[in-house]
C-alpha cells in the first residue's frame, strides 16, 4: 500500500450514507489521484456494495465480527464483506473493543480471505502487543481524544513516538498511523513529522461544512510532511 495513507472513517454519522456518503467518497478518490497517496474509506457495512462500485480506492468495512460463518443472528463475518467487495477490514476501534483473542482470529481470517486489516490501539503498550500479530496497518489512538478536536500530535505527542519505538523493536513492517483528534493541515504533518505515515480521521471530515477542502488539505500535509521524512 503506497503510503502516506488517509483513513476517513465514516462511523455512523448523517453524512456516511445515501448521496452524502457518495459525494465524501468521490471526493476522496479526487484528493488520491491529485495528491498522490492511499485514501481509505471506511464507509458503514450497509454502504460498502454500492461504493465500491463507484470508486476506486480502498474501502473497508468499519467492522466485522470475530466467528466464523454459521448460527450467528445479527452478525456480520469478514466473508460478508469481502464477497460485497471490500478489500479490507478494521478492527478493534475504540467504539468497537475486541479481546486480543478475536483481534487475532480477525487478522488470521482477514489474511486467508485476501483482505488486509487496520487495527486500532489505545496505547504504546497495547499497540506493540498488536503488531506482533502482523496486521497490515495499525492506528494509535487514545480514546479520550477522539472526536474531541484536541489532536494526539499535540496533546500528546509521546504517544505517537513511544508507539512507533515499540513497534518498530517487534514489527518492522506494518504501517502505522495516527488517530483521534485529527483535525487539521498542521495535526496531519505533526503526525507524520512523529513517525507514523498517516492517519485516521472521521469527525473532522464527516461534520465538515466543505468535507472536500479537509480532504484535501489534509491529503496535501500528508504528502508534504511525508515526502521530507
Amino acid at each position: 500500500m503506497k503510503e502516506p495513507i488517509l483513513a476517513i472513517n465514516f462511523k455512523a454519522y448523517s453524512t456516511a450514507f445515501g448521496r452524502t456518503a457518495l459525494e465524501i467518497a468521490k471526493l476522496a478518490e479526487r484528493a488520491a489521484k491529485e495528491y498522490g497517496l492511499t485514501v481509505i474509506i471506511l464507509p458503514p457495512l450497509t454502504e460498502i456494495s454500492r461504493l465500491v462500485q463507484e470508486v476506486e480506492i480502498p474501502v473497508f468495512a468499519q467492522h466485522v465480527d470475530p466467528v466464523n460463518l454459521g448460527a450467528h443472528t445479527g452478525h456480520v463475518t469478514a466473508e460478508m464483506v469481502k464477497e460485497v467487495g471490500a478489500s479490507g477490514i478494521m478492527i478493534n476501534h475504540s467504539e468497537k473493543r475486541l479481546r486480543i483473542d478475536e483481534i487475532n482470529f480477525l487478522i488470521k481470517k482477514a489474511k486467508d480471505l485476501g483482505l488486509e486489516t487496520l487495527v486500532c490501539a489505545d496505547t504504546p503498550e497495547t499497540s506493540a502487543a498488536i503488531s506482533a500479530l502482523k496486521p497490515e496497518l495499525l492506528a494509535v489512538e487514545p480514546p479520550e481524544l477522539i472526536g474531541t478536536g484536541i489532536a494526539v500530535s499535540k496533546a500528546k505527542p509521546e504517544v505517537i513516538t513511544n508507539t512507533v519505538s515499540y513497534v518498530r523493536k517487534i514489527n518492522k513492517e506494518v504501517i502505522i498511523l495516527t488517530g483521534a483528534g485529527i483535525s487539521s493541515y498542521e495535526d496531519v504533518a505533526a503526525a507524520i513529522r512523529l513517525g507514523t505515515s498517516g492517519v485516521l480521521v472521521a469527525s473532522a471530515i464527516m461534520k465538515a461544512k466543505n468535507p472536500g477542502k479537509v480532504i484535501d488539505d489534509m491529503a496535501k500535509a500528508a504528502v508534504e510532511a511525508f515526502s521530507k521524512e
